[in-house]
């Protein structure tokens, strides 16, 4: 979970984007990266695969306030969607403090979205975490196509722990800063000693 840098006077939180290949994440997170000012960022950093990249970065939001004196610091990650790198999702999920589930609103991809949920709380056990307690957001990415689903379709399909959820169109921002600021919200009402939202 969080770390605590007494001498900056920081708490660290990790995020991480999850789901299928290609639905989104990376969109996701270089949109956070280029709407963020740049003295509350790091360097965008990739590590690419032959065929898939994971990116993170982390970020000092100042709208979010202090927990006893610490600015809170947000650490975001994305996993590669495809299964091939389970260990790798495994590996980046470690110490999260909250996840933003991007589904891939497409018909035809619907099953890998089921697919992907069900890897995540798999991997999520095998650290120790259960998904109906970590901070999770459900994002339906991809919402301006003409083969997208039905809200109703995927919320049946996906969303069974009662997550907030959001349509999304990550190329043009749409439903990308309210996921990520709602689950910093949750992430710090649980770092004082609250519920998950």
């Amino acid at each position: 979970m969080s770390f605590i840098n007494h001498n900056a006077k920081e708490i660290h939180c990790k995020i991480v984007y999850y789901g299928p290949s290609l639905g989104g994440k990376t969109t996701n997170l270089q949109w956070v990266y280029q709407k963020t000012a740049e003295d509350q960022r790091s360097k965008l950093v990739a590590l690419n695969t032959e065929v898939e990249r994971t990116l993170f970065f982390d970020f000092l939001p100042l709208n979010l306030g202090d927990i006893r004196g610490y600015k809170t610091r947000f650490h975001l990650y994305t996993v590669p969607g495809q299964v091939v790198y389970d260990a790798s999702r495994r590996l980046i999920l470690k110490g999260l403090d909250g996840v933003i589930f991007v589904a891939d609103s497409q018909i035809e991809r619907m099953e890998e979205n089921s697919e992907a949920l069900r890897n995540l709380e798999k991997n999520l056990e095998m650290q120790g975490y259960s998904i109906k307690e970590i901070p999770l957001i459900m994002q339906y990415n991809k919402r301006d196509l003409p083969n997208a689903a039905s809200l109703a379709e995927l919320r049946s399909s996906l969303n069974f722990f009662n997550a907030p959820e959001f349509e999304a169109c990550a190329s043009e921002g749409r439903g990308v800063m309210e996921s990520l600021k709602t689950v910093s919200k949750s992430i710090v009402n649980v770092l004082k000693g609250g519920a998950t939202l």
